[in-house]
């Protein structure tokens, strides 16, 4: 009885990672029921044995990404009484989780204004703690530069800067600290 509950669990895992693998490259919206068996190795019926649906194996996709590198946790942000230094913080925390995700982020995102099951799961997933870094970043600052945190906190955002405009990390977020943290907050 043991055993096969660890053959299943195993079966399972590899089946999540499969997912994960696949909505890395080819994103959740292309991934076909017979991409991801194939590259668990399973047959379709172990597939919809473990997952009977899209919509849980995008869940437990999400969920084991989240596991293995949880979003960063804000609340200690509020500690922070500078809020230049702490825009800085939370970017440097929020930018670095971007860079270890970036493949991931880059499909799911592209695929989430297409794909329905996506853009719910993201928004299930990713939403609260976006509301949480608006929130306790954006304490302190005016509508314009709640503005420029909006488009700092995008992923999108970070991409140009450090992948595209070859930016290092702590430069991407200081130059994004510095448009928000304007003259407005000493």
């Amino acid at each position: 009885m043991k055993r096969r509950a660890e053959q299943q669990a195993e079966t399972r895992r590899r089946i999540v990672e499969a997912a994960v693998e696949l909505h890395s490259t080819v994103g959740p919206a292309r991934t076909t029921v017979s991409m991801l068996a194939e590259r668990a190795g399973v047959q379709r019926h172990t597939l919809y044995a473990h997952f009977p649906d899209e919509w849980s194996v995008l869940l437990a996709c999400s969920g084991h990404v989240l596991e293995r590198d949880p979003l960063p946790n804000p609340e200690p942000w509020r500690a922070i009484q500078d809020p230049r230094e702490r825009v800085r913080t939370g970017l440097g925390a929020i930018y670095g989780w971007y860079a270890r995700n970036a493949a991931v982020l880059a499909c799911t995102l592209r695929d989430s204004e297409h794909h329905a099951p996506t853009r719910e799961i993201n928004e299930l997933r990713f939403w609260p703690a976006m509301a949480a870094y608006r929130e306790i970043l954006g304490a302190e600052l005016d509508a314009r530069d709640h503005a420029l945190l909006l488009l700092a906190l995008s992923f999108h955002t970070w991409r140009t800067l450090v992948q595209e405009a070859s930016l290092e990390q702590a430069d991407a977020a200081a130059a994004m600290v510095e448009a928000i943290c304007s003259a407005r907050i000493s």
